[in-house]
């Protein structure tokens, strides 16, 4: 994810119930400069899905920030490996190794212990130090793609629980597929996170 897609998540993650966070809080959490924490929240001010005052930022409206950041979101460009697996998804979600985080459809189903729709693609984060073992699990095969691996950031391994990430993250992820039950997925998702 771009610094500013980073910004944002940490934002709407950070004032969930209309707590407020200053722009230095963010700027020190996430390690990035002021100036980049200002250019992230300025869209959000503008559409009126955040509230701008020195003693801090407010989210006023849930739906514009998660729509607005993952209709920014470019998921492709942090794909760091693919690869084609002979097995059933679930025997390739068993087989990840400890210290990855699920997202998209698997995260949504070990998150919620349901699907609203089969899938037939994994797709985890992981940090470089877990892409070589992951590598030697999965070795590169041809085919269409089925185990998709992004590259995880700092905060996004912070704030994920159980080796799933964030609902907010999961939305995002989920938004950005092409497949056409990733819409099954998010209009459940939408659901869960009320916003409808």
């Amino acid at each position: 994810m771009k610094k500013k897609e980073i910004v944002i998540r940490e934002l709407i993650l950070s004032t969930a119930n209309r707590q407020r966070i200053t722009q230095l809080e963010l700027s020190r959490r996430i390690g990035v400069s002021l100036s980049t924490v200002n250019n992230a929240v300025s869209p959000l001010a503008r559409l009126g899905a955040v509230e701008v005052r020195r003693t801090g930022l407010t989210l006023l409206d849930l739906r514009k920030a998660i729509v607005y950041l993952a209709s920014v979101r470019n998921l492709s460009s942090d794909i760091v490996f693919s690869t084609r697996v002979d097995a059933r998804v679930s025997e390739i979600e068993k087989a990840m190794p400890a210290g990855i985080l699920y997202t998209a459809f698997t995260g949504y189903k070990f998150l919620y212990d349901e699907v609203p729709a089969d899938y037939s693609e994994v797709y985890v984060y992981a940090d470089e130090k877990l892409l070589e073992g992951i590598a030697e699990r999965f070795p590169r095969r041809k085919g269409p793609p089925n185990l998709f691996v992004l590259k995880a950031d700092e905060s996004l391994l912070r704030l994920s629980k159980n080796s799933i990430v964030p609902p907010v993250q999961l939305f995002i992820d989920l938004w950005n597929l092409k497949e056409w039950y990733a819409k099954e997925f998010v209009n459940a998702l939408s659901k869960r996170l009320r916003l409808e």
